[in-house]
Order: C-alpha cells, then sequence, then structure tokens
C-alpha cells in the first residue's frame, strides 16, 4: 500500500511518500511545497497543483492529513485549515480516500509521547525508515503521518474494523 502524508502549512506544505508491505515501511519520497510570498489564494492554488504533480507523480493509494490544531492563533489556525482543504481537494479530485490524524496522536505513534519536539519526531522517522539523512522539519512530519496512518490501518485491518 502506498501512502502519501501531509504535513499542511499555508507557506510550507510537507509531503511524505511510503510504502507498506507485509509490516515493513519503506521510504519512496518526501520534500516541501513551498508557496510564494502571494495572497492566500494563489499560495492556496500553488498547494493544490503541487499536492496534485505529487499524487500524478507517486500514484499513493491513500492521503493521510495532519488535523488543524489550535493553539493560540485563530487567524493562523483558518489559514492552515485552507491550507488542508486546498490538499484534501488535489487528493480527492484524483479518487484518494482521505484519513486525518490529530498531531498529538502521530507523535505518540512514531515517539511514544503526544508532546514530542520536531527533532524526535525527525529523528524517529530516521529510525524507522532506515534513512542516512534527516528530512526537512516539514517533511519529516508528514512521512509521521503517513507512518501513523500505515500502522494504523494494519493494525485496523488485522481486527477486521476497516473496510
Amino acid at each position: 500500500m502506498r501512502i502519501l502524508g501531509i504535513d499542511p502549512g499555508s507557506r510550507i506544505t510537507g509531503y511524505g511518500v511510503i510504502d507498506i508491505e507485509r509490516g515493513k515501511s519503506r521510504y519512496i519520497a518526501s520534500g516541501c511545497i513551498r508557496v510564494r510570498d502571494k495572497a492566500l489564494p494563489e499560495r492556496l492554488q500553488e498547494i493544490f497543483a503541487g499536492v496534485a504533480e505529487i499524487v500524478a507523480t507517486y500514484a499513493p493509494e491513500q492521503m493521510a492529513i495532519e488535523q488543524v490544531f489550535v493553539h493560540r492563533n485563530a487567524d493562523s489556525a483558518l489559514k492552515l485549515g485552507q491550507a488542508r482543504g486546498a490538499a484534501i481537494c488535489a487528493a480527492t479530485s484524483h479518487d484518494l480516500q482521505v484519513s486525518e490524524h490529530a498531531a498529538r496522536a502521530v507523535k505518540q505513534a512514531i515517539v511514544g509521547k503526544g508532546s514530542a519536539t520536531k527533532h524526535q519526531v525527525q529523528h524517529m522517522v530516521c529510525v524507522l525508515l532506515g534513512l542516512d539523512s534527516t528530512p526537512q522539519a516539514d517533511a519529516a512530519d508528514a512521512l509521521a503521518v503517513a507512518l501513523c496512518h500505515g500502522h494504523t490501518f494494519q493494525t485496523l485491518a488485522k481486527s477486521g474494523l476497516n473496510r
């Protein structure tokens, strides 16, 4: 199963593509969609186009995306939600199934601690995927989302709880 993980952002959207076969995860690709300093509608269009290109290039079977987390700034949360929407629309326009995962749940699944730092997530992504170099933080977060989804999906499949 090929999974595209997305760590959405209105300026930098991380992506990670992994394959999971017989319980083993294998790195395929990762990187960041960096949008230019334009008005929000143009940035959203760039995110949509970037995710659509990644889907066309790597042909994932599923997409997993991080849920919006509102901490202090409501305006930032709204922009993040719009960036998520652009990424989700790009995936669904290619008939991909999209699943959402809370950032805390992703960190818990990958690091074992829901309050893990970005550095800890980067380190564990490298360990779990056997990477020689550390991906940029947003790309590592996207890989973590994909890993979390893959493991969750497999666990549910083994127990007969997913469709």
